[in-house]
């Protein structure tokens, strides 16, 4: 039995929906990493990997089928989770350095968490929405249609 056709989103929509999932995921994120670090007494790098990785996870699990509306794939998944090792990689470039040409302050670690995550958060809605998540929609396309 072939699955019922939701009605897609408007861009809007998904930038909306794409825009709070990454705030619950960043919530679960900074929320267990000072879970970890502060009841548990873990070293802050563990504790921001473990939160990272789940905010991650859910991140893309929400987004997968709320914001794109799209089955599981493995092959989307990795795509996924390679995207955000890198825009990791440029999030932490961009707050780093944002800090060594600013200076730590509590208000310049707000201004460069701010800065590098809306960054991170651009370049990972473009490649998600423009890529990741229409590869396989056009394989699809270029099937058969299956016999009935």
């Amino acid at each position: 039995m072939k699955p019922v056709a939701q009605p897609s989103l408007t861009l809007w929509t998904k930038i909306y929906r794409f825009v709070a999932v990454g705030a619950f995921s960043g919530v679960i994120d900074f929320g267990l990493t000072l879970l970890l670090q502060t009841v548990a007494n873990w070293d802050p790098w563990p504790a921001k990997a473990v939160g990272w990785v789940c905010g991650t996870i859910t991140a893309y699990l929400i987004n997968r089928r709320w914001t794109f509306q799209a089955e599981h794939s493995t092959k989307r998944f990795l795509a996924v989770m390679g995207l955000y090792v890198v825009t990791f990689s440029v999030q932490t470039g961009i707050y780093t350095g944002i800090l060594a040409w600013l200076g730590e302050t509590p208000l310049n670690d707000a201004i460069a968490y701010v800065i590098a995550q809306g960054t991170a958060t651009v370049i990972n809605f473009i490649v998600q929405h423009l890529v990741i998540f229409k590869i396989e929609e056009q394989e699809h396309e270029h099937e058969a249609p299956a016999p009935q």
